[in-house]
């Protein structure tokens, strides 16, 4: 399905005139909730300390938030398109700050749980939202370079959180690292009443309750899973169980969805190419990113030697690279001069590129990291902003809170995915190559069962090639589904550039 003509006269509407006073404003928003899924790691010994939390109340504190999120992405994403962006714009922050606000005076880990637990769910109308009002402000001449700087935002937040949490605990308790996103939400509040304009799906389709309650317990599912086996390990019976419960959801949600009139996410979008290579290319970047930053700390941390707020430092220049390249609009003047297919062929190899020197370069010492870092970034900027406008492009304008959820939900999937697959790797190379006396599968286990320095050493060797083939087996697929989802939207404009040859209409966006 692709959009028709009268809904590329909807994409192509003028610009609002204060669109990129907004555009600031949301993505003030947007950073915050982004900030909120890593931030909460500095402050572990903390609230051990202070809220006598046990490993599996800090698990659910961190995770709770990030569950409650991935999970209502879909669900919020059709909210706002049937009830109202702005609306749902304004919920999300008002749901964030109050939520913000009790996580910071919580007493128990009860009540900081339940605190993030509801700041998931502003965060997922915020993580909608915001794109989906980008879409509705920019016209075609300007919406990628305002995707652009919206990934920015999500790329930057992903990697300054642990910088972020690790100046607030320094200086104040660690409920300040919660409160200081009510001043944001305030402001964010006074900012969207006045100046976003309300758009929704006119047609006034009828709510999919069902299908919404089975998306949101289908994804958390499966993010719980995604979340979990690392610690649990991944055959063991509580992971396995939720894993299957996801699916089994996920597979009744798409059945339901294909045999009712009014659909929260219409399935027929994946017979699109277009649709499909853009859905491609979106997991494998956060695959590649998340992925590579859960190793990258470990490498910077027990090969390297650096503490947690130096590891913290050295992989900022990661996003320093995405921020400067698409605050630049390149990424936006290469998707014109390219083609989308091309820009993210480009992107996804020199992500995987960069996957491939800090394997290969990273070992001895922080400068091949460091040029495998900015490669990425270079990657990611290109890649990024050209996948999210290619899937907006490929949903009718009334059904861009879906878009957004779909683009939100994909970037979760690949990022849990992304820890889950290269760990996996990491363990599997490292506990085949630990010697048998050790017989450990994790790193600090195994320190400190060695018996003498040379065999700490051979455990930190077997480590250290564990996080090259893992890097490296991040490369060869991020690499071949890059290539794959190029080939895919190639396909896909020429299917339509004939369509509408042989009509004499104007091609889908």
């Amino acid at each position: 399905m692709t959009a028709t003509a009268a809904e590329q006269n909807h994409l192509s509407s003028p610009s609002h005139p204060q669109r990129w006073l907004i555009l600031g404003v949301i993505c003030l928003a947007q950073l915050t909730v982004l900030l909120d899924n890593t931030v909460l790691n500095v402050a572990i010994p903390s609230l051990t300390r202070e809220l006598d939390a046990s490993t599996a109340d800090v698990q659910w504190m961190i995770n709770a938030y990030s569950l409650v999120q991935s999970g209502l992405l879909l669900t919020a994403g059709s909210s706002a398109d049937r009830y109202g962006r702005k609306k749902m714009l304004i919920a999300g922050l008002a749901l964030f700050g109050i939520g913000s606000l009790v996580a910071g005076l919580a007493q128990t880990s009860v009540q900081l749980i339940a605190a993030r637990a509801g700041m998931g769910i502003g965060g997922a109308l915020l993580m909608t939202t915001t794109l989906a009002v980008v879409v509705q402000i920019f016209d075609e001449t300007e919406r990628v370079k305002a995707i652009g700087i919206w990934s920015t935002v999500s790329s930057l937040g992903f990697a300054v959180g642990p910088l972020i949490g690790g100046v607030m605990l320094d200086h104040f308790w660690w409920g300040a690292i919660f409160l200081i996103n009510i001043p944001v939400a305030v402001i964010g509040l006074i900012a969207v009443a006045r100046l976003v304009p309300e758009s929704k799906n006119p047609s006034g389709e009828r709510p999919d309750l069902l299908g919404a309650l089975l998306s949101t317990i289908g994804m958390a599912s499966v993010v719980y899973a995604i979340i979990s086996g690392p610690g649990h390990g991944w055959t063991s019976g509580q992971v396995l169980l939720t894993a299957f419960v996801g699916v089994a959801v996920l597979t009744g949600f798409v059945l339901w969805e294909l045999h009712i009139p009014y659909p929260m996410l219409d399935m027929h979008f994946f017979r699109n190419q277009k649709f499909i290579g853009a859905v491609a290319g979106a997991i494998l970047v956060a695959f590649g990113m998340g992925g590579s930053l859960f190793l990258l700390t470990q490498q910077l941390q027990f090969v390297l030697g650096y503490e947690p707020l130096e590891a913290g430092l050295r992989t900022a220049p990661l996003a320093l690279s995405v921020v400067a390249l698409n605050l630049t609009g390149l990424g936006a003047r290469l998707v014109p001069k390219l083609g989308t297919p091309l820009t993210i062929a480009s992107g996804m190899s020199l992500l995987a590129a960069g996957l491939a020197a800090i394997a290969l370069l990273g070992g001895d010492g922080y400068g091949g990291m460091l040029l495998g870092l900015v490669v990425m970034g270079a990657g990611i900027a290109l890649a990024m902003p050209a996948m999210a406008n290619a899937i907006m492009s490929a949903i009718p304008p009334e059904k861009a809170g879906v878009g957004a959820g779909v683009n939100g939900t994909l970037a979760e999937f690949g990022n849990g995915l992304g820890v889950a697959v290269l760990g996996a790797v990491l363990n599997s190379r490292f506990a085949a190559l630990v010697p048998a006396a050790v017989g450990a599968a994790s790193l600090p286990a195994a320190l400190a069962s060695a018996g003498d320095a040379g065999e700490r050493a051979r455990i930190t060797d077997a480590f250290a090639s564990g996080l090259e083939t893992s890097q490296l087996f991040g490369a060869v697929a991020v690499l071949v589904g890059g290539l794959l989802a190029a080939v895919l939207l190639r396909r896909a404009e020429r299917t339509e550039s004939a369509r509408a040859d042989s009509t004499g209409t104007p091609a889908a966006a």
